[in-house]
Protein backbone atom coordinates (compact mmCIF):
# COMPACT_ATOMS: atom_id res chain seq x y z
CA UNK A 1 0.00 0.00 0.00
CA UNK A 2 1.43 3.13 -0.85
CA UNK A 3 2.31 5.63 2.25
CA UNK A 4 0.32 8.40 2.75
CA UNK A 5 2.83 10.32 4.22
CA UNK A 6 5.01 10.74 1.80
CA UNK A 7 4.77 15.33 0.91
CA UNK A 8 8.20 15.19 -1.32
CA UNK A 9 6.06 14.80 -4.75
CA UNK A 10 6.75 17.19 -7.13
CA UNK A 11 3.36 19.04 -8.50
CA UNK A 12 3.95 17.10 -11.61
CA UNK A 13 4.10 13.50 -9.81
CA UNK A 14 1.63 11.61 -8.33
CA UNK A 15 1.18 9.09 -5.35
CA UNK A 16 0.19 5.47 -6.13
CA UNK A 17 -3.34 4.98 -5.00
CA UNK A 18 -4.32 1.85 -6.76
CA UNK A 19 -4.16 -0.30 -3.23
CA UNK A 20 -6.05 2.27 -0.97
CA UNK A 21 -9.83 1.64 -0.28
CA UNK A 22 -12.25 4.80 -0.97
CA UNK A 23 -15.36 5.25 0.89
CA UNK A 24 -18.42 7.83 0.13
CA UNK A 25 -20.47 8.45 2.42
CA UNK A 26 -23.54 10.06 0.94
CA UNK A 27 -22.98 7.38 -2.01
CA UNK A 28 -26.58 7.06 -2.31
CA UNK A 29 -27.05 10.22 -3.68
CA UNK A 30 -26.44 11.45 -7.17
CA UNK A 31 -23.36 13.13 -6.59
CA UNK A 32 -22.14 10.31 -4.28
CA UNK A 33 -22.90 7.60 -6.94
CA UNK A 34 -21.39 9.29 -9.85
CA UNK A 35 -18.40 9.62 -7.89
CA UNK A 36 -18.08 6.02 -6.66
CA UNK A 37 -19.19 4.61 -10.50
CA UNK A 38 -16.54 6.72 -11.84
CA UNK A 39 -13.96 5.21 -9.02
CA UNK A 40 -14.54 1.97 -9.32
CA UNK A 41 -14.93 2.01 -13.50
CA UNK A 42 -11.64 2.97 -12.91
CA UNK A 43 -10.25 0.06 -10.85
CA UNK A 44 -10.49 1.60 -7.41
CA UNK A 45 -11.82 -0.27 -4.57
CA UNK A 46 -15.05 1.86 -3.35
CA UNK A 47 -17.33 1.42 -0.16
CA UNK A 48 -20.64 3.62 -0.16
CA UNK A 49 -22.57 4.68 2.49
CA UNK A 50 -25.60 5.59 3.83
CA UNK A 51 -27.43 6.12 7.32
CA UNK A 52 -29.22 3.13 6.08
CA UNK A 53 -26.27 -0.01 5.69
CA UNK A 54 -29.29 -2.14 3.54
CA UNK A 55 -29.95 0.52 1.47
CA UNK A 56 -26.18 1.27 0.73
CA UNK A 57 -26.19 -2.14 -0.45
CA UNK A 58 -29.06 -1.61 -2.84
CA UNK A 59 -27.38 1.13 -4.20
CA UNK A 60 -23.98 -0.69 -4.48
CA UNK A 61 -25.77 -3.58 -5.90
CA UNK A 62 -27.40 -1.68 -9.08
CA UNK A 63 -23.84 0.35 -9.66
CA UNK A 64 -21.93 -3.16 -9.67
CA UNK A 65 -18.41 -2.43 -10.73
CA UNK A 66 -17.29 -4.61 -7.97
CA UNK A 67 -18.83 -1.18 -5.35
CA UNK A 68 -20.15 -2.41 -1.98
CA UNK A 69 -22.19 -0.94 0.35
CA UNK A 70 -22.65 -0.48 4.02
CA UNK A 71 -23.66 1.53 6.78
CA UNK A 72 -21.96 5.09 7.25
CA UNK A 73 -19.69 3.99 10.27
CA UNK A 74 -18.57 0.65 8.57
CA UNK A 75 -17.31 2.56 5.50
CA UNK A 76 -15.65 5.34 7.49
CA UNK A 77 -13.91 2.82 9.55
CA UNK A 78 -12.65 0.73 6.34
CA UNK A 79 -11.77 3.06 4.45
CA UNK A 80 -8.33 5.41 3.71
CA UNK A 81 -9.84 7.82 1.59
CA UNK A 82 -13.75 8.96 2.71
CA UNK A 83 -15.51 11.21 0.04
CA UNK A 84 -17.94 13.47 1.97
CA UNK A 85 -21.18 14.14 -0.34
CA UNK A 86 -24.35 14.42 2.10
CA UNK A 87 -26.26 17.20 1.72
CA UNK A 88 -24.89 20.67 3.73
CA UNK A 89 -28.31 20.00 5.91
CA UNK A 90 -26.62 16.85 7.46
CA UNK A 91 -23.13 17.73 7.10
CA UNK A 92 -22.41 18.50 10.66
CA UNK A 93 -24.50 16.02 12.54
CA UNK A 94 -22.90 13.14 10.00
CA UNK A 95 -19.44 14.09 10.50
CA UNK A 96 -19.46 14.78 14.60
CA UNK A 97 -21.08 10.94 14.65
CA UNK A 98 -18.31 9.74 12.70
CA UNK A 99 -15.76 11.77 14.86
CA UNK A 100 -13.71 8.63 15.50
CA UNK A 101 -14.14 6.54 13.35
CA UNK A 102 -12.51 9.20 10.81
CA UNK A 103 -9.40 9.62 12.79
CA UNK A 104 -6.23 9.74 10.76
CA UNK A 105 -8.16 9.08 7.39
CA UNK A 106 -8.05 11.40 4.46
CA UNK A 107 -11.56 13.24 3.84
CA UNK A 108 -12.52 14.93 1.18
CA UNK A 109 -14.88 17.23 1.66
CA UNK A 110 -17.25 17.91 -1.73
CA UNK A 111 -20.36 19.73 0.11
CA UNK A 112 -21.03 22.78 -1.17
CA UNK A 113 -23.62 24.75 0.97
CA UNK A 114 -25.96 26.82 -0.91
CA UNK A 115 -29.32 28.63 -0.63
CA UNK A 116 -32.14 29.24 -3.37
CA UNK A 117 -34.73 31.43 -4.24
CA UNK A 118 -36.89 32.84 -6.71
CA UNK A 119 -32.95 34.22 -7.83
CA UNK A 120 -31.98 31.08 -8.30
CA UNK A 121 -28.71 29.25 -6.52
CA UNK A 122 -26.67 31.49 -4.00
CA UNK A 123 -23.80 30.63 -1.36
CA UNK A 124 -24.03 30.14 1.95
CA UNK A 125 -21.04 30.92 4.11
CA UNK A 126 -20.76 28.91 7.29
CA UNK A 127 -19.74 30.33 10.51
CA UNK A 128 -16.09 28.13 9.85
CA UNK A 129 -15.45 29.84 6.41
CA UNK A 130 -16.75 26.96 4.08
CA UNK A 131 -17.97 23.29 4.55
CA UNK A 132 -14.80 21.90 4.67
CA UNK A 133 -13.40 24.12 7.40
CA UNK A 134 -16.36 23.11 9.55
CA UNK A 135 -15.37 19.45 9.00
CA UNK A 136 -12.14 20.78 10.08
CA UNK A 137 -13.10 21.95 13.24
CA UNK A 138 -15.34 18.65 13.82
CA UNK A 139 -12.83 15.67 12.79
CA UNK A 140 -9.65 17.00 14.60
CA UNK A 141 -7.87 13.94 13.96
CA UNK A 142 -8.35 13.54 10.40
CA UNK A 143 -6.74 14.78 7.55
CA UNK A 144 -9.28 17.07 5.67
CA UNK A 145 -9.07 18.19 2.04
CA UNK A 146 -11.53 19.84 -0.30
CA UNK A 147 -12.65 18.59 -3.56
CA UNK A 148 -14.99 17.30 -6.55
CA UNK A 149 -16.72 20.51 -6.03
CA UNK A 150 -17.86 21.15 -9.52
CA UNK A 151 -18.26 18.04 -11.37
CA UNK A 152 -22.11 17.44 -13.10
CA UNK A 153 -23.95 14.31 -10.63
CA UNK A 154 -26.17 13.75 -14.36
CA UNK A 155 -22.40 13.02 -16.07
CA UNK A 156 -20.83 10.91 -13.87
CA UNK A 157 -23.71 9.07 -13.42
CA UNK A 158 -24.11 8.80 -17.49
CA UNK A 159 -22.07 5.87 -18.75
CA UNK A 160 -22.27 6.54 -21.95
CA UNK A 161 -19.96 9.66 -21.42
CA UNK A 162 -16.82 8.11 -21.60
CA UNK A 163 -15.11 11.29 -20.55
CA UNK A 164 -15.52 14.20 -18.60
CA UNK A 165 -13.47 17.07 -19.64
CA UNK A 166 -12.63 18.81 -16.45
CA UNK A 167 -10.11 19.92 -13.58
CA UNK A 168 -10.94 19.47 -10.30
CA UNK A 169 -9.48 21.87 -7.77
CA UNK A 170 -8.33 19.96 -4.47
CA UNK A 171 -7.48 22.30 -1.60
CA UNK A 172 -5.62 21.45 2.00
CA UNK A 173 -3.20 22.01 4.38
CA UNK A 174 -1.72 18.78 3.87
CA UNK A 175 0.13 18.25 1.07
CA UNK A 176 0.44 14.77 0.96
CA UNK A 177 -3.47 14.46 1.58
CA UNK A 178 -4.04 16.37 -1.40
CA UNK A 179 -1.59 14.36 -3.66
CA UNK A 180 -3.29 11.54 -2.80
CA UNK A 181 -6.93 13.35 -4.00
CA UNK A 182 -5.00 14.54 -6.88
CA UNK A 183 -4.12 11.20 -7.69
CA UNK A 184 -7.73 9.56 -7.53
CA UNK A 185 -9.38 12.87 -9.44
CA UNK A 186 -6.91 11.84 -12.33
CA UNK A 187 -8.14 8.11 -12.39
CA UNK A 188 -11.41 9.18 -14.26
CA UNK A 189 -10.55 9.55 -17.91
CA UNK A 190 -10.91 13.84 -18.97
CA UNK A 191 -10.06 14.80 -14.99
CA UNK A 192 -6.63 16.15 -13.47
CA UNK A 193 -6.22 16.95 -9.94
CA UNK A 194 -5.07 20.18 -9.65
CA UNK A 195 -3.59 21.69 -6.18
CA UNK A 196 -5.35 25.26 -5.42
CA UNK A 197 -4.74 26.17 -2.13
CA UNK A 198 -5.09 26.02 1.55
CA UNK A 199 -8.61 24.90 3.26
CA UNK A 200 -8.98 28.50 4.04
CA UNK A 201 -9.31 29.41 0.60
CA UNK A 202 -12.26 26.85 0.29
CA UNK A 203 -15.25 28.85 0.47
CA UNK A 204 -14.74 30.68 -2.64
CA UNK A 205 -14.81 27.21 -4.67
CA UNK A 206 -17.82 26.00 -2.98
CA UNK A 207 -18.98 29.00 -3.82
CA UNK A 208 -18.73 28.73 -7.48
CA UNK A 209 -20.96 25.95 -7.96
CA UNK A 210 -23.93 28.94 -7.86
CA UNK A 211 -22.33 30.66 -11.11
CA UNK A 212 -22.05 26.97 -12.34
CA UNK A 213 -25.20 26.38 -11.87
CA UNK A 214 -26.53 29.12 -13.33
CA UNK A 215 -24.43 29.14 -16.66
CA UNK A 216 -25.76 25.17 -16.99
CA UNK A 217 -29.51 26.96 -16.65
CA UNK A 218 -28.59 29.67 -19.45
CA UNK A 219 -27.23 27.26 -22.10
CA UNK A 220 -28.61 24.00 -20.87
CA UNK A 221 -25.39 22.48 -20.63
CA UNK A 222 -23.47 20.09 -17.39
CA UNK A 223 -20.33 22.71 -17.21
CA UNK A 224 -17.35 22.35 -15.70
CA UNK A 225 -13.74 24.03 -15.25
CA UNK A 226 -10.40 23.86 -17.06
CA UNK A 227 -6.97 25.51 -15.17
CA UNK A 228 -4.95 27.11 -18.44
CA UNK A 229 -1.50 26.96 -18.50
CA UNK A 230 -1.03 24.23 -15.85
Amino acid sequence: MTSLDSATNPAHELPDVSQLVVGVLGGTGDQGRGLALRLAKAGQQVIIGSRDGARAEASAAELGVGVRGADNATVARESDVVIIAVPWEGHAATLTALREELAGKIVVDCVNPLGFDKQGAYALKPEEGSAAQQAAALLPDARVTAAFHHLSAVLLQDESVERIDTDVMVLGDDRAATDVVRALASLIPGMRGIYSGRLRNAHQVEALVANLISVNRRYKAHAGLRITDV
